[in-house]
């Protein structure tokens, strides 16, 4: 039985990474940990705030806490509620140390790990993707599922392949992971930025081998052109039913590609589920 984890806040509780955890729990028949990341300094409240304004501040923060356990209890609850509903197998981890550092330690042990793009664990206004994401994508030591605000149902995926070690690390493992969606369409999108003219498939034969084996209906597609363009161009033609999936994440970019502004762009402003896993 695989092990996956949801990734929440518990004062605003994540709708679309309790959906999609959920169904890929169901579907995959695994077990679903519900990480509550309670950092004993993350507060809803503003604590400047209340030290300036408040006469009696020790007696504020304390109903303060109090409502603020209270609403991170009431998430914790919706989940289990959730999971029981839906007959999954589940658990639930509330930790209150530091939540990258946990979440680091906890993806050795875990198969999966899903997660809102925007969780941030922090009342700051900050930009998107903002800096917990992008460390904890170069950090984790298992594949992670980076979800919308909105849950979509999966009628495409795309595998972003440029025949490096990386991208096909990243669909080996969803093959592993995902194998109940063996027989959704499939595009293994490449892009040939250099003048070639007779561009192929990197690895045809092998490659072509390689997904036979595991998925039954997929196509290749090769376009000519900058590589960022004719992504970006290709997802957005493509609806927003899709699940991307892509290699290694660093804080450079993901494989020879992707520069950060292309991540932010896939995890921001096409709105698609993403799924990344390091080699």
């Amino acid at each position: 039985m695989k092990k996956i984890l949801a990734v929440f806040d518990g004062y605003k509780l994540s709708e679309s990474t309790l959906r999609y955890a959920i169904e890929i729990t169901k579907q995959s028949k695994s077990h679903l940990t519900g990480i509550f990341l309670d950092a004993f300094f993350y507060h809803n409240y503003n604590l400047n705030k209340v030290l300036r304004t408040s006469l009696h501040p020790d007696m504020t923060m304390e109903e303060l806490n109090k409502q603020d356990e209270q609403q991170r209890g009431k998430s914790a609850y919706e989940f289990e509620k959730a999971c029981q509903n839906a007959g999954i197998s589940f658990s639930v981890h509330r930790d209150h140390s530091v939540p990258l550092l946990e979440l680091q330690y906890e993806s050795m042990f875990a198969d999966l790990i899903v997660i809102n793009e925007r969780e941030k664990f922090t009342r700051l206004d900050l930009q998107e993707p903002n800096d917990f994401i992008k460390d904890l994508l170069s950090s984790l030591h298992c594949p992670v599922m980076v979800v919308p605000d909105s849950y979509k149902q999966i009628d495409k995926i795309v595998f972003l392949y440029d025949g490096e070690p990386s991208s096909l690390y990243a669909i080996k493992m969803f093959s592993y992971l995902f194998s109940y969606l063996q027989d959704v369409p499939i595009d293994v999108l490449t892009i040939i930025e250099k003048d070639i003219i007779d561009p192929q498939l990197p690895g045809t034969i092998l490659m072509t081998d390689f997904l036979g084996l595991r998925f039954s209906n997929f196509r290749s597609k090769l376009l000519k052109g900058n590589a960022e363009e004719m992504i970006i161009s290709h997802l957005l033609a493509g609806g927003e039913n899709q699940f991307v999936v892509l290699g290694a994440y660093r804080r450079s970019g993901f494989s020879r590609w992707l520069k950060p502004s292309m991540a932010d762009t896939l995890m921001i402003g096409l709105d698609l589920p993403l799924f990344i896993a390091h080699d």
